[in-house]
């Protein structure tokens, strides 16, 4: 009897007198976990029809099917572009790697070993890491598992050191050729991205509402990916922000107000059809490619135009704060580790003091005394 309902399995046994005195003890190992609340009937019926409809109740439940499950729950409550990233990792990664062990069952061991076989940098480890440790962690909030095996545990490896520097933003001349190969819109576009440091997302996802004309100030506060639906609000408080529209950025605006300002929606469109991005795909594969083969500059991505904003800022002598502000960034120390170098140390005496009151001259000998 389970849930008041009277209940008849199949057990693959002859019916001899030893096997029905197992299934006899089996029987009574099932009442007893029934008794107890821990009875699983999909994990101790799986080939059952009725299993099926009951669905598993504890931890014996496969990796994957959980997995699953724990996506669609998600769904309501992830940005779209982070509930793709999840899918991914977990069709891509997760599933085929650890998807036919038991929840319960799995541990820092088994994730270490199937991830020693991937090719991957530390940063797509700690990815796949962090949505396993996330959904392990809902598991033991729904009591399917006592603890989750990857609190406060990290698998890394070893990385070579990088041969091409991640931050490689444009040069002054470089600009001036990207936005004499690029036209119309899309030549605003890149000039206004050059001067705010705004992410593609943001720029398409722009309204003119967003601008303050007297305080020169854009008001970033969405952004919209290929992969959701509609524009979404940040990853972080501190994404919500007013940057200050310095004077080529203004000059962008004014260039464009032509092309979709009586609209009063986005700010920029996709001049292919006459309407506003849906995503911040199209702008790569469709403009951005062909422009910067056109301006016969070396190839970098669209986020570049990011890194550039803030070196130029940065280089000007701007404050690293006010640089941390304008992108989106809660502190400057994020700005001072991966922009240092471009910020000016002109006149850096650091060290002068304890060189003047410790060191000690060093006499040269004289050649003509020796």
């Amino acid at each position: 009897m389970l849930d008041g309902e009277q209940c008849r399995e199949r057990v693959p046994l002859v019916p001899s007198p030893a096997n029905l005195k197992r299934a006899e003890q089996h029987k009574a190992a099932i009442e007893l976990a029934i008794y107890n609340g821990t009875f699983d009937y999909a994990a101790t019926f799986p080939k059952s029809k009725r299993a099926a409809k009951v669905g598993y109740q504890t931890g014996q439940i496969p990796l994957e099917t959980y997995l699953h499950k724990w996506l669609d729950r998600k769904g309501a409550h992830l940005k779209a572009s982070t509930l793709d990233g999840y899918r991914k990792i977990i069709t891509g990664v997760l599933i085929p790697k650890l998807g036919n062990h038991a929840l319960c069952l799995l541990t820092r061991k088994m994730v270490r070993d199937a991830l020693t076989g991937i090719d991957a940098s530390n940063k797509r480890l700690a990815n796949v890491q962090s949505c396993l440790r996330s959904a392990l962690g809902d598991a033991v909030d729904d009591e399917l598992i006592e603890s989750n095996p990857l609190a406060g545990w990290t698998y890394s490896v070893k990385e070579k050191p990088k041969q091409e520097d991640e931050i490689d933003p444009f040069t002054k001349d470089e600009q001036r050729e990207i936005l004499a190969a690029a036209a119309g819109q899309y030549r605003n576009l890149l000039q206004f991205a050059f001067w705010t440091g705004m992410r593609t997302s943001e720029l398409v996802a722009l309204e003119w509402g967003d601008i303050d004309w007297i305080r020169c100030e854009a008001r970033v506060s969405r952004g919209l990916t290929k992969a959701a639906k509609e524009a979404e609000l940040p990853k972080t408080a501190a994404g919500i922000r007013d940057v200050k529209l310095l004077p080529m950025a203004l000059d962008a605006l004014q260039a464009q107000k032509q092309h979709t300002f009586i609209a009063g929606a986005q700010v920029f469109h996709d001049p292919r059809y006459g309407k506003p991005f849906d995503g911040d795909q199209a702008i790569r594969k469709s403009f951005w490619i062909p422009t910067i083969r056109k301006a016969k500059v070396r190839y970098r991505n669209p986020y570049q135009t990011r890194h550039t904003y803030a070196s130029m800022m940065l280089s000007a002598g701007e404050h690293p704060m006010w640089v941390a502000k304008q992108m989106g960034h809660s502190s400057w120390v994020m700005i001072a580790r991966v922009y240092g170098r471009w910020i000016p140390n002109d006149g850096d005496t650091s060290g002068s003091k304890a060189a003047e009151k410790f060191g000690t001259p060093v006499q040269i000998p004289n050649e003509e005394s020796a």
